[in-house]
């Protein structure tokens, strides 16, 4: 058996509590029962916000796709109007070529002096206005560099006789080349020397 003085006196289940144990259980259950009820009122109160933060954010998120949308419709809008009247910039810029030539056909009389230099002031005309439209000529002189960005080689021949030309060297330009806004639209077809 176990020893009498060691049983604790409170592990006697058949006592009745003393009603200043009942108060001070119920007194615990209810402070128990307040704290919960104020972590609940806590976290609702989180929940509420958290909830109200999530539809500003959705909100703010739909709008800024809106936008988004609207900026992109409107830059596609800019670069179609742009590319329409670029084109029609340009296709203005050749209208008084077109009336050169016209008038020149028109003129049934006309000695072959003045066909060329009919001929000669339109082609200056049509360069201007490839000009102004920042389409430029590449014509590269012959002894220049080759390069390979701007230039097109057709064939290699030998240097000329007594010419020590390095292997790359332009000879001749068979027919030029043109840039636009700095992008090569084509580049000049040219012979360069062959290696020796």
């Amino acid at each position: 058996m176990s020893d009498p003085e060691k049983i604790d006196p409170a592990q006697n289940l058949g006592a009745d509590p003393s009603p200043e144990e009942l108060e001070a259980a119920l007194a615990a259950n209810y402070a128990d029962a307040q704290a919960q009820a104020q972590v609940q009122a806590d976290l609702t109160a989180q929940l509420a916000d958290l909830q109200a933060k999530n539809a500003e954010l959705s909100d703010q998120y739909l709008r800024a796709q809106a936008d988004v949308q609207n900026a992109r419709r409107r830059a596609d809008e800019e670069v179609a109007k742009a590319r329409r009247f670029a084109v029609e910039a340009f296709a203005e810029s050749l209208l008084p070529v077109t009336d050169s030539l016209e008038a020149g056909l028109a003129v049934q009389t006309a000695t072959p002096e003045q066909i060329r230099e009919g001929a000669e002031a339109t082609l200056r005309q049509l360069k201007s206005a490839l000009e102004r439209n920042k389409v430029i000529e590449i014509n590269p002189a012959s002894g220049a560099r080759f390069d390979p960005h701007q230039h097109q080689a057709i064939s290699v021949v030998p240097a000329p006789d007594g010419a020590t030309q390095e292997a790359n060297t332009i000879v001749t330009v068979l027919q030029k080349g043109y840039t636009i806004a700095e992008r090569v639209l084509r580049p000049a077809l040219v012979t360069v020397t062959a290696p020796q």
